[in-house]
Parts: structure tokens; C-alpha cells; sequence
């Protein structure tokens, strides 16, 4: 019997994914946990392994096209079982119908949702707001609907059974009117020279601007910048370098501000907290999120409860994540569920930057590169190792004093680093 295939579930909030590329194509026989298909959604793009042996019988769902979770996306069999031409190949033929979602049994098996024969894709109506009103959607849809003051069911939602995504909402108060005060002016739209290379935006480049365009219209930003001297940590680094070596792990800046930043979020708890609607949130983890460059964009892999890792601990973690994040192996549940996230502009040079938050969190700390400057120290002038650190706070929660008594208490702790920590 055919084992289906279906999208997993990427996140607590995650309703939907996109089939980047098939990894195996019909016919071609595939090992249990072998990676079968790459997806993309707005947290994270990942491999997905094969849920079984078998063969690759059927895809029914092509590249580039986005379905809901637990939609099921292609079929592993036997090879007498193996279709001539996929699902989705025999869709775009007029034949067949759309796949549809399964259904979770009691025994943790997956099956098919029988949908009718006789109705195809453009006859299925976008589920109706029921009859309270609501209409479906994630946390994060309705958050921005109350921050913008949105009615939702007055949005036709794309999503599986009409559910309104983040692009509809969004798309949505784009296309609000407003009253102007003098007639608009048409926006100028960019023309191509004859000479220009036009690229369509990857998946993964569209669902970092959903995001950023997101934060930047949720969260009120302001940024507090502190120069910080790390003479102390590299005088450290230099005396454990080889000892941390020898354990299999590399002792970096990054590791210090980590165990830092954990430990300071423990006495600072709302830089760890998140608002819903009216509440605040205070996490009772510290799962920290440390943002990762890759060549098509970034990424976000998290590490869950940091603070109860050691020096060396987190130094491990940190390599490990960022390892697997450029080699695209992060688990799901390793790019959702940070509380506070540290990005390093600094490695290429930045003396600081200004980060956008990352949502639903409400700070995150941008690290300036490193180097020796000229200070002045008991009234003379000094070479030492210093940085500056920035930090981006949601002022809806965070005031001021707040953010800076945290700085405050991150600079001393980094100035004044406890050997017996290393």
C-alpha cells in the first residue's frame, strides 16, 4: 500500500509551505529518512526526508506551488505502482484533481481526505467566516489585524479552505484606501535597459521581506548603541584557545556576548517577553536565535534553553547550528520558538548595525566588528580591544531606561568577564 507524502508542519504558526524542488523524480527508488524535496516557508527552507523506503510513485504537487500543512504531496510504493506521469503533471493536462489534505488518526498515521471526483481545483469555494464571524487564520494574521484595526473576514483569504495568510493581510492594508491631501502621483515603476538581468525573487528572498516589511510595520524600533571593551575576553580567549581546541570546540567573541546576553535576560525579563494583543508575555525559556548568512539570504536557528549551557556549552551549539544551517539540515523545531536573537554584521567589517526585530520577540542585539581602537584610559591614550554593540527594542514594551539598564548590565559583565566562567 502507498505511504503518502505530506507537507510537514514547519512552526507553532506556520499554515502553509512551498515545494522549492523534488530531490528524487518519479520511479526512483528512495531510503526512509533520504531527503526527498526541499520547502520553503517563511521561517525556514529545509530538506524534507522520505517518511518511508519504497519507490517515489507519484508527486502531486509541482515546484513552486504552495499548499497547507498536511497536504499530501506525493505517494511512496512499489514499483509496479509508479505512475507514468505525476499528479501534478496530468493537472496541468486537465486531468486528475488537486490533492488533498489528510487527516491525522488517533494512531498517528496519516490517510488521504477523499475529495469529490467531480470537482476540480477552480470549483472549490474559499472557506466562509463562520458563524461567530471569524474567518480562519494564524496568531500572528490576527495580531496584525488588530494592530491595523482590520476586519478580517472582509479579506479573501488564498490560503487552504480560505484561510487568510500573512500576504493576503498584508496585500490587504497595502491596498487600503487613504485620504490624500493632494492627488497622488503614480508610482514611477523601475524599467529594465535593454542591458539589465531581470531575476524573478527566490522564495526564500520574498519570505525575508515579508517578514522585515512585518516587523517594521508591528514593532515601534529604536536602537541603543554601546562602545564595550572586550580587552578582558580576548586576554581569555587567548588563554583557553587551546584548551577549548582540545574539547572540539572553537572559544569566539560571539560565544562570550552569548553566555552574556543569557544570563542578562534572566535580570531583565520583559527583553525576554513578547506582547499578544493587550498581554505581555514573559518566557519562562531562553531559547536564543542566532541569525546566519547564507548565500540566498538568512536564516534564524535557534538554541533552546541557552542558558543552561556553559561557556562551552554554548560555543558547541553556536558552530553546530550555523554549521547545519549553511549545510541546510536545521531540524523545524530548530527555527521557531526564539525568545531573543544576536546577528553579527560585524564579521564583515560593520562597525554597527541596526537590526530589524525578530517577530514576535521584542529586541534583538546587532554585534559591531571587533578590533583594537585607540581609548582613553586614566587619562591617556590606550590601545584596546573594543566593539560596539546596538541594541533594537520594541517601545511599545520596552522603554528607554529599560533597554539601556540592560546594555548597561551586558557592557559591565563583558568588561569585567568571571574566568571561572570559561
Amino acid at each position: 500500500m502507498a505511504t503518502p507524502v505530506v507537507m510537514p508542519q514547519m512552526g507553532e504558526s506556520i499554515a502553509e509551505g512551498t515545494i522549492v524542488r523534488w530531490i528524487k523524480k518519479v520511479g526512483e527508488p528512495v531510503e526512509r529518512d533520504e531527503p526527498l524535496f526541499e520547502i520553503s516557508t517563511d521561517k525556514v527552507d529545509a530538506e524534507i526526508p522520505s517518511p518511508a523506503a519504497g519507490i517515489l510513485t507519484d508527486i502531486k504537487v509541482k515546484e513552486g506551488e504552495t499548499v497547507g500543512v498536511n497536504t499530501v504531496v506525493a505517494e511512496i510504493g512499489q514499483p509496479n505502482e509508479v505512475r507514468r506521469a505525476g499528479s501534478a503533471e496530468r493537472q496541468d493536462a486537465g486531468e486528475g484533481g488537486p490533492a488533498g489534505p489528510v487527516k491525522q488518526q488517533a494512531d498517528g498515521q496519516t490517510t488521504p481526505t477523499p475529495m469529490p471526483a467531480d470537482k476540480s481545483a477552480s470549483a472549490i469555494k474559499p472557506e466562509q467566516p463562520s458563524g461567530n464571524g471569524r474567518r480562519r487564520s494564524s496568531p500572528l494574521v490576527r495580531r496584525i489585524a488588530k494592530d491595523h484595526n482590520v476586519d478580517i473576514t472582509q479579506i479573501s483569504g488564498s490560503g487552504i479552505g480560505g484561510r487568510v495568510t500573512k500576504h493576503d493581510i498584508l496585500g490587504y492594508i497595502e491596498r487600503a484606501p487613504a485620504v490624500p491631501a493632494t492627488p497622488p502621483q503614480p508610482r514611477p515603476q523601475p524599467q529594465p535597459m535593454g542591458t539589465d538581468r531581470v531575476e524573478k525573487l527566490s522564495v526564500m528572498r520574498k519570505k525575508i521581506a515579508e517578514h522585515m516589511i512585518l516587523s517594521r510595520r508591528t514593532s515601534a524600533h529604536v536602537h541603543s548603541v554601546f562602545h564595550v571593551n572586550f580587552s578582558t575576553i580576548e586576554k581569555l580567549r587567548q588563554q583557553k584557545k587551546a584548551e577549548y581546541e582540545q574539547a572540539g570546540a572553537k572559544l569566539t567573541y560571539m560565544s562570550f556576548i552569548a553566555r552574556v546576553i543569557v544570563e542578562a535576560l534572566h535580570r531583565h525579563p520583559i527583553i525576554n517577553a513578547s506582547i499578544d494583543g493587550e498581554n505581555v508575555i514573559y518566557k519562562k525559556d531562553i531559547n536564543l536565535g542566532v541569525a546566519v548568512a547564507l548565500d540566498e539570504g538568512l536564516i534564524v536557528p535557534v538554541i533552546k534553553n541557552a542558558d543552561e549551557k556553559n561557556l562551552l556549552g554554548l560555543s558547541r551549539a553556536i558552530a553546530d547550528v550555523a554549521e547545519r544551517a549553511r549545510a541546510r539540515r536545521l531540524n523545524p523545531d530548530e527555527v521557531h520558538g526564539g525568545t531573543f536573537t544576536i546577528t553579527n554584521p560585524g564579521q564583515f567589517g560593520a562597525q554597527f548595525g541596526m537590526p530589524i526585530i525578530n517577530q514576535p520577540q521584542v529586541a534583538i542585539l546587532g554585534v559591531g566588528t571587533i578590533e583594537k581602537r585607540p581609548v582613553v584610559v586614566d587619562d591617556a591614550i590606550g590601545m584596546r580591544t573594543m566593539a560596539y554593540l546596538t541594541l533594537g527594542y520594541d517601545h511599545r514594551l520596552v522603554d528607554g531606561a529599560v533597554a539601556d539598564q540592560f546594555m548597561a548590565d551586558v557592557k559591565q559583565r563583558l568588561e569585567c568577564f568571571d574566568a571561572n566562567d570559561c
